[in-house]
């Protein structure tokens, strides 16, 4: 196979992302969370590989008839804001006017962020909170906490979008990367499991969610608090 063909067929990779996006929809207007969640850590794994890939194969030189990185951006609002937003707001999870503020205050930051010019970092990480309420929103499906805690972790990373604190990439992060590359191949797979037994309360997937998400949530923090050694 030539080069050009394996940069194309990295975009046609890319791009079935909005695929798994509409049957994550449909699922979700069924209300069956679990099989939406299947069909967003699905995305989740090709968003994940499909970066290294393009990468690898330049496909900015070899397929430059096609944007990567605004095919992405549209995939990633889809399956990253959108469809878990709407989710949020129609489980119940957050009822009443606490549900209006979640599905608006998520779809309209995470609009303004993913046009943002500055989201990343000079170590190819983001700048404020990278909007990945899918994340978030599979946390809070499976441990179901208190609406007002939901609210609050809500309310505070729409608000850590916009202020200077770093948040690590998975791959392109190169600081702490043998760690934080293993913690979100372990997330995707907690996060699959959690889905899959339907979001059982005893399931062990919980625990691992949340060491997970911690790490991933302050890891991008700590490396700002504590000062890389010089090599």
């Amino acid at each position: 196979m030539t080069t050009r063909f394996l940069a194309l067929g990295v975009h046609l990779l890319t791009a079935t992302g909005a695929v798994f996006a509409m049957l994550a929809m449909l699922a979700a207007v069924d209300a069956k969370w679990d099989l939406m969640f299947l069909w967003l850590v699905v995305a989740f794994f090709v968003d994940g590989i499909d970066g290294p890939l393009a990468r690898k194969y330049h496909v900015k030189h070899n397929a430059p008839e096609f944007d990567g990185v605004l095919l992405d951006l549209i995939i990633d609002y889809l399956t990253y804001v959108f469809i878990p937003a709407f989710a949020l707001f129609k489980s119940g999870l957050m009822d009443g006017w606490t549900g209006w503020f979640a599905i608006i205050i998520i779809t309209f930051a995470s609009a303004m962020y993913f046009a943002d010019t500055r989201m990343k970092t000079k170590d190819n990480s983001f700048s404020g909170f990278p909007g990945c309420w899918n994340m978030l929103v599979l946390v809070i499906f499976a441990l179901e906490p208190n609406f007002w805690v939901s609210l609050t972790l809500v309310s505070a990373l729409a608000l850590a979008m916009f202020l200077p604190l770093k948040f690590v990439h998975p791959v392109r992060t190169e600081r702490w990367r043998a760690i934080t590359l293993p913690m979100a191949l372990a997330w995707t797979f907690f996060a699959g499991w959690a889905a899959w037994v339907d979001f059982h309360p005893e399931s062990w997937a919980h625990w691992g969610l949340i060491i997970t998400s911690i790490y991933l949530v302050f890891a991008g923090v700590a490396q700002q608090i504590i000062p890389e050694r010089s090599t």
